[in-house]
């Protein structure tokens, strides 16, 4: 029996095949680069819109109640066991005790002043409207008497109160005089609106770009988010506390998501020159770039809902002009 035939095996090619020129090859198929998606301020915004269910904020509602009366009932056998032992060291602490009891209240009262300064600002937006709509110029007339009223006691809008008062009797219709107001006292809150905004924008798009750790971006887009919208309200003089900030918060990104805002549209890579070529090159610097774009989105919404006056033609903030002057600089282009 004959073994087997060793060495390379040569096959003939049928010679009416064409041979194609490298020229004529098919180019090499690249990989698609993933697009940026904003995935941090998404995943903040669905935190600050989050409500939990009826049944868990019962349950959170009992869990607190028995604790408070816990502590107090701890406390209050505390201090009274110390009185009878050493009466002076029992007086002292039961004194403490009424001090906390005192600045709780002064917290909850504080509170309750911030959702009133903030239905005040609402219920001026709301009147606005309505003047605006219905071109009710004694309206008008009384809703700048208000907003006066309102930044009477500031003095970054005594120049403006000044010359509103000059030039508001020339007046003749609603538009006209609201516009007015809006140019003297409304115009100098919004620089400084705007720089909260483009400080935010900044911060989280560096936060994401040069931070590599799991969920700190979105724990930094959440804080900022929430510290810019509370800053913008103090602008506008709507002084929030910390309920009033987190439910101030929770209604700005609920209508956000409501309005699918919250999203990546084609402008937001664009929105800084060079973006769509730094997404390419890096990811992380991408998703700066996206994430600081919707926090932009996020703060001109701050800026209708805090401000008592909507804002009129062509005089509403562009997300694209303050995410290049808020990232410029920071990314190489």
């Amino acid at each position: 029996m004959s073994s087997p035939r060793k060495g390379p095996i040569l096959f003939d090619l049928d010679d009416s095949v064409p041979k194609a020129a490298p020229s004529e090859a098919a180019p090499v198929p690249e990989l698609e680069a993933s697009v940026p998606q904003g995935r941090a301020m998404q995943t903040a915004a669905v935190l600050a819109t989050r409500r939990p269910s009826k049944l868990a904020r019962i349950f959170w509602g009992l869990v607190g109640a028995l604790l408070t009366f816990a502590i107090s009932l701890a406390a209050w056998d505390f201090a009274t066991g110390l009185i009878a032992r050493v009466p002076l060291l029992g007086y002292a602490v039961m004194g403490m005790i009424g001090a906390l009891i005192l600045v709780l209240i002064a917290i909850a009262l504080r509170e309750i002043a911030a959702f009133a300064r903030l239905g005040r600002i609402d219920a001026l937006h709301r009147r606005a409207d309505m003047a605006l709509a219905d071109n009710d110029l004694p309206a008008a007339r009384a809703l700048t008497d208000n907003l006066v009223q309102l930044y009477a006691a500031r003095e970054d809008t005594s120049w403006g109160r000044t010359r509103l008062a000059e030039q508001r009797g020339d007046q003749f219709d609603a538009a006209t005089l609201l516009a007015l107001a809006e140019a003297e006292l409304l115009v100098p809150l919004d620089s400084a609106a705007l720089r909260e905004v483009e400080a935010a924008a900044r911060q989280v798009a560096a936060v994401t770009a040069l931070v590599p750790l799991a969920l700190a971006d979105v724990v930094v887009a959440l804080t900022a988010n929430i510290r810019m919208i509370r800053r913008i309200a103090e602008v506008y003089g709507g002084r929030s506390g910390t309920l009033g900030s987190l439910r101030l918060t929770r209604a700005v990104m609920t209508h956000l998501v409501a309005t699918g805002a919250v999203a990546v549209g084609d402008d937001v890579i664009s929105s800084v020159a060079g973006g769509s070529l730094l997404s390419k090159i890096s990811r992380r610097f991408g998703e700066g770039v996206v994430n600081g774009a919707l926090t932009a989105r996020v703060g001109v919404a701050a800026m209708e809902v805090c401000r008592p006056l909507p804002f009129s033609a062509g005089k509403r903030p562009k997300v694209r002009r303050i995410v290049a002057t808020a990232l410029s600089g920071l990314f190489p282009s």
